[in-house]
């Protein structure tokens, strides 16, 4: 246990207020990380519901507490996990503390699962109908455990520059499909993914290779919005010409009547 955690607990009543908005943990820049790497784990409180000037973040991996931060003005406070292990790998709660009189301890935060890759042997990633496809298509990426790993795991598609998982499948058998129904150019990417124990001690497979999955244009796009607006100008011009005939029949007519008008 942190020193600073066992100092604040030191002789405290802390009791848990149900009234107090339960603070949101994340994790930066994944909670899915290779081993080795650093990880930021972010809490934070609703703003406005609570005085920040008096509290105090904790950091608890499942029950156990880690760490807390020093007081949080802004109502937010940051973890900062280096050089992470297998033995990192786990699930994560955060809550807040009000250090004045009466001290008071919010609900936890819901619970953050943070994987570890690499410990179990890395998967397959597959595309059908391609790796390369037309827009408005539907994509089907499947994840495969190798052969001999035989036990049901959660599976999660992964995508480069995305900070969280694109989709979680599980647990399943040995392997799953991901759909990414009506692509457009934004589903362009490279794409892994890994499959992963929902329960201690959390191992995760090395991610498999990257899949790119390129999403071109649908045939005739350009040219069909081209055509739809010529016939959106053409209709305009009809339309303007339309009236401007029909005011020039008007002023003629006015004129034929108007000589007899004035004779009477």
């Amino acid at each position: 246990m942190d020193d600073s955690f066992a100092g604040l607990c030191a002789g405290q009543d802390l009791r848990r207020d149900e009234s107090l908005p339960k603070p949101s943990i994340r994790a930066w820049p994944s909670w899915v990380l290779p081993a080795n790497s650093d990880v930021t784990l972010r809490c934070s409180t609703p703003t406005g519901e609570v005085d920040f000037r008096d509290i105090k973040f904790a950091l608890r991996k499942k029950h156990v507490p880690l760490k807390v931060s020093p007081y949080s003005p802004e109502g937010r406070a940051e973890f900062h996990l280096t050089d992470v292990k297998t033995s990192n790998a786990g699930e994560y709660t955060c809550e807040y503390y009000s250090t004045g009189s009466p001290t008071r301890r919010s609900p936890p935060s819901d619970v953050l699962l943070l994987l570890v890759t690499g410990f179990l042997p890395k998967p397959s990633l597959h595309a059908r109908p391609g790796w390369k496809v037309t827009a408005g298509e539907n994509v089907t990426l499947q994840c495969q455990q190798p052969s001999h790993v035989t036990e049901p795991h959660t599976f999660a598609l992964l995508k480069k520059g995305t900070s969280t998982p694109i989709q979680l499948q599980g647990p399943v058998g040995m392997e799953t499909d991901f759909s990414l129904p009506s692509v457009t150019g934004s589903d362009t990417g490279a794409y892994s993914c890994v499959y992963y124990q929902t329960r201690a001690p959390f191992w995760a497979s090395e991610p498999s290779d990257h899949l790119l999955i390129w999403v071109t244009d649908a045939p005739g796009a350009t040219s069909t919005d081209y055509t739809t607006g010529n016939l959106i100008r053409l209709g305009l011009s009809a339309l303007i010409t339309v009236l401007m005939v029909a005011f020039l029949v008007e002023a003629w007519w006015s004129q034929r009547r108007s000589p007899s008008g004035s004779s009477n």
